[in-house]
């Protein structure tokens, strides 16, 4: 099984001034205990169940630049990044900038979004649901042109939303044959389909019977359109309250095991961990020591 680290919060001690010392500190130790990937939101405001909305959010793809920057092995994603808020020509440069100064280390996740409050607050467009998914089928269209070959199709498209006239990418990305697409969201009608046509990983949330079940509906999205559904990585996002010898809340690390347990033979590849009160040191070791190794032998 691969683990991965989502960074959901930057509510820490010491306020504004401690954020860039403390998530460089957090990405270099989850990188050295060995995590394969570690993701943040693309949020702009904190997010219901995570905190006040008015506590410190990051803005995403800066952020995964910062981590890069502070990392060597694990990959970088956004845990989604929603698609109306860049259009489809900087979603795929941005994500090949950041594949190519991290050394072939980029995820690019996508997904629909749903944050309607932080949107129309900071003056982004807002369509239905049913446009935010064309929107996200044409970005999905053009990003697979555009990591296409040595420097993009460098064809043109036209589409309802986008209209490219050249699908130049240079520098091309350089994980090979592009940077892999993680759609997330487990809506059984349109987000898994568009995993099953276009994407290289799914993410999904829940039980093991539910997550059980949306792998499932892909495996019939796949066979639809005649794609292996072996080669789609099936990833969970799972949230961890870490008990540790000084903490005696929360999880102990054989519970963790146990319950991740569940989640392989459920059909999880990846699970992709965010762990509560990443920002002490304590956890993130723990983890590392304890729990990662045991993963590794799950599948």
């Amino acid at each position: 099984m691969k683990v991965g680290l989502q960074i959901s919060s930057f509510t820490w001690p010491d306020g504004p001034e401690s954020i860039g010392p403390t998530l460089a500190r957090i990405v270099r130790q989850a990188d050295d205990v060995g995590f394969d990937s570690i993701w943040v939101m693309d949020h702009f405001f904190q997010i219901r169940g995570n905190g006040r909305t008015e506590e410190p959010m990051l803005e995403g793809m800066t952020a995964l630049g910062f981590m890069a920057a502070h990392s060597k092995r694990a990959r970088l994603g956004l845990m989604v990044g929603g698609v109306h808020y860049r259009h489809p020509g900087l979603w795929v440069k941005a994500t090949t900038t950041l594949d190519v100064l991290s050394g072939g280390r980029a995820w690019l996740g996508i997904g629909a979004a749903w944050n309607a409050e932080e949107s129309r607050a900071l003056a982004f467009p807002f369509p239905p649901l049913g446009e935010r998914f064309e929107m996200l089928e044409e970005t999905l269209r053009i990003a697979h042109a555009m990591f296409r070959g040595e420097r993009g199709s460098e064809e043109a498209f036209r589409g309802r939303h986008y209209r490219a006239e050249r699908l130049l990418n240079s520098p091309q990305s350089l994980s090979r044959p592009r940077v892999p697409i993680m759609v997330g969201g487990g809506g059984e009608r349109k987000t898994l389909r568009l995993v099953a046509q276009y994407a290289d990983a799914c993410n999904v949330f829940g039980s093991p019977e539910a997550i059980a079940r949306k792998y499932g509906i892909l495996d019939a999205h796949c066979a639809a359109v005649g794609r292996d559904p072996d080669e789609i990585e099936r990833s969970t996002l799972q949230d961890v309250r870490l008990a540790t010898d000084a903490d005696g809340g929360g999880e102990a690390p054989d519970r963790v095991v146990e319950r991740f347990g569940e989640l392989a033979d459920a059909g999880a590849q990846h699970v992709i961990v965010d762990l509560k009160a990443v920002h002490e040191p304590a956890r993130l070791e723990r983890f590392g020591r304890i729990v990662l190794p045991q993963l590794r032998s799950l599948g």
